[in-house]
């Protein structure tokens, strides 16, 4: 049974004489190719897309714009959603009324500040925000960079820290605001998933260590870096007091079994919301009764709510732009991922530059009411979903709460043992130590865990932010290598189709002697054009015989370039194609471009390579430049072989480009062969969709 090499189209082929298979008609997809009118510089779709939509928003739309709280308003059922609402918001306000005091602690403030910071901000962002999920206020992260930068400028007792912990807070909103208000919010996109895991769980230590000194009885140095905090804590051993090691131990123990049991089981899910709250009035209790005097209290915080007042010391405020950044960014992380993951959890949109905006209006106007840097919360944000919250009502709720404590129940909170609120910040912290996520990427890709390690070590030892510039300039360079190095492939035919992949991935698809076919998996740009340069001389010379089909030709003629996934072509890559046109040329190979995007032929034909390369040799399909490059091989092949001209004389052979050129004005030319046009149609009773076979003995 002969063997045949392409797609069995047509049965009756192989009863054809050989000689005929040259002369057969091939039937190929025409590439329209831009002219004067295509070619003319079109305006910017997205921008024009953007421009019309503006155009179409009705008032109620824009209103909807600036206040999105009005989406879930006009849509509220107060029958089905207000009694999940209420619920979820006292889950909420009773779990951030302990955690607000803890964390504002970790930043080096009183107690009274976390209040403040979980009191206005809710209501703001309910009226601005767009999640009706998100659950903002103070978190662990902010409050460790707060307390690490302001600690290098002021000592936390004095006033000039607050000041400028508030000043940051107003900082931290506006550059939300404008990102969002300007759409940067993909800038976030650079830093990757690594990144962030490595980042989190490094801090997350830190934090647990700064909170060391509650538990031991004796202050330990405040820093960012583990190796000082470390020596601190070794220094002082001698200082140990057991009274708060224990106190502190058994709240944490509670806390730690509390959250277990509600994440384990569904119906004590209430558990993991009451747990700060549990360890508050345990620890408040015990001290009221027994005053234990080797255990430190939060002492006297002031009652009712806090009063307008405008950030003061902008004097600083060149100093803060760093951090303000830096928090900004780990708002955009945590806060928006949260909020958009929610959004998909409950079934609608959400636009994270918008997102980013409510963040900062909540943050601008907090400042005015003494409230420090607030975002998203993981943990609270994850109660307020799991007890079934519908809106942002929820979060107008929790604020009420809020309100309450600090109207009425701030002469309570002075007996609050420092060790209850340190347990509560560690056991906030403990589930962002990921080392799950360094395990899964040890398994999957070497070079994510290698990030992992690098952003977490260089956080660890140097500090919160030379971890993140570490971490992101590392995932930068990443990106670079890979966009510098683009995947590229060798293509073969595979057997019964018209298809053409990579030879690696389906070792079973054959090439063709004479012809090499090459896929550019990226952009092509000026980082990148040297190196797709080198593998196009290694491929030309570096073939597996083997697999390769068709006439017998010793080297190869014609390079197929698929460029369906080259997105973009800049000017460096259109010389650095002119020029490897010119060196093929000299060694009588013939360039073919196969299914370029509208952007990258327009770009080609600007450039004038359209016209080098000749327009007969860009197709639609890389099938059709092959059945074009096939019938030149085999001619070649005939001319080779025939006594007039053989083909070791090199003298007296002409060129490629000399053949092609003068077959071009032959009555059987490539353009014929590319239009379909020149030749006998195919017979009726086939198929003219189908392809033609090359025979064995070709």
């Amino acid at each position: 049974m002969e063997i045949t090499y392409a797609s069995p189209s047509f049965s009756d082929l192989r009863a054809m004489p050989s000689t005929a298979t040259a002369a057969r008609p091939v039937r190929i997809i025409p590439l329209q190719h831009p002219t004067a009118t295509t070619s003319s510089p079109q305006p910017n779709a997205a921008f024009s897309r953007w421009t019309a939509k503006l155009r179409r928003m009705t008032w109620l739309e824009w209103i909807e714009f600036f206040l999105p709280c009005l989406r879930w308003i006009r849509i509220y059922n107060w029958r089905e959603y207000f009694q999940v609402d209420l619920m979820a918001g006292i889950t909420v306000g009773v779990m951030l009324v302990p955690q607000s005091m803890s964390y504002a602690k970790l930043a080096g403030l009183q107690p009274i500040y976390g209040l403040y910071s979980g009191f206005v901000p809710l209501f703001v962002y309910a009226i601005f925000g767009s999640s009706r999920q998100l659950a903002v206020g103070p978190v662990a992260l902010v409050s460790l960079l707060v307390s690490n930068v302001l600690g290098s400028i002021a000592d936390s007792s004095t006033e000039l820290y607050t000041e400028l912990a508030i000043l940051l807070s107003l900082m931290v909103g506006i550059m939300e605001c404008i990102m969002g208000l300007l759409r940067l919010g993909w800038l976030i996109r650079f830093i990757s998933h690594s990144v962030i895991s490595g980042f989190t769980t490094a801090s997350a230590i830190v934090i647990g260590l700064s909170q060391a000194k509650y538990f031991l009885g004796y202050d330990i140095d405040g820093s960012s870096k583990i190796i000082p905090v470390v020596k601190s804590i070794i220094a002082g051993a001698d200082k140990f007091s057991w009274p708060p090691f224990v106190m502190g131990s058994i709240m944490l123990a509670i806390l730690l079994v509390m959250k277990h049991l509600g994440k384990s089981r569904k119906y004590l899910r209430f558990l993991r919301a009451a747990g700060p709250l549990t360890a508050v009035v345990l620890g408040t209790t015990f001290a009221k009764i027994f005053h234990p005097s080797s255990i430190s209290l939060v002492g006297d915080i002031p009652q009712g709510l806090p009063k307008f007042s405008v950030p003061k010391s902008f004097e600083y405020a060149q100093s803060l732009i760093p951090t303000a950044l830096l928090i900004t960014g780990v708002a955009i992380l945590e806060s928006v991922g949260i909020a958009k993951a929610l959004a998909a959890k409950n079934g609608y949109e959400l636009d994270s530059n918008q997102e980013l905006f409510g963040l900062g209006v909540s943050n601008v106007l907090g400042s005015f009411f003494s409230a420090y840097p607030t975002t998203g919360s993981f943990s609270r944000s994850a109660v307020n979903h799991e007890s079934g919250a519908k809106s942002g009502v929820s979060g107008i709720v929790s604020g009420i709460i809020m309100t309450c404590a600090l109207l009425f129940l701030t002469p309570l909170f002075e007996y609050i043992p420092q060790c209850t609120l340190a347990a509560i910040v560690i056991s906030a912290v403990i589930g962002l130590v990921d080392y799950d996520e360094a395990i899964f990427l040890w398994r999957v890709d070497k070079k994510d865990f290698l990030l992992w390690t690098i952003t977490s070590t260089t956080t660890l030892f140097l500090g919160i932010e030379i971890g993140v510039l570490v971490g992101v300039g590392v995932s930068l360079a990443f990106v670079i290598h890979e966009s510098a190095n683009p995947h590229i492939a060798v293509l073969g035919r595979l057997p019964g189709t018209t298809v053409y992949r990579n030879v690696k991935q389906y070792p079973e698809a054959y090439t063709y002697n004479g012809i090499v076919i090459v896929r550019v998996d990226a952009p092509i740009y000026f980082a990148n054009t040297s190196y797709i340069k080198d593998r196009l001389r290694e491929y030309e010379v570096d073939v597996d015989r083997s697999k390769r089909r068709g006439p017998e030709v010793e080297r190869i003629y014609f390079v197929i370039l698929e460029m369906a996934p080259v997105t973009y072509i800049d000017s460096s890559a259109v010389q650095a194609l002119k020029d490897l046109y010119q060196e093929y040329k000299l060694r009588d190979i013939q360039i073919a471009i196969s299914n370029p995007s509208p952007e990258v032929l327009l770009t080609l034909s600007r450039s004038g390579l359209v016209e080098l390369i000749g327009k007969e040799w860009y197709f639609v399909r890389v099938h059709d430049a092959v059945q074009v490059c096939l019938q030149h091989v085999q001619s070649l092949k005939g001319a080779s072989n025939s006594p007039q001209a053989p083909f070791s004389s090199v003298e007296n052979k002409p060129s490629l480009f000399a053949r092609l050129s003068k077959e071009r004005v032959e009555k059987l030319s490539i353009t014929d062969l590319e239009s379909g046009n020149g030749r006998p149609p195919l017979p009726e009773e086939r198929d003219s969709k189908l392809e033609p076979l090359l025979s064995k003995d070709h």
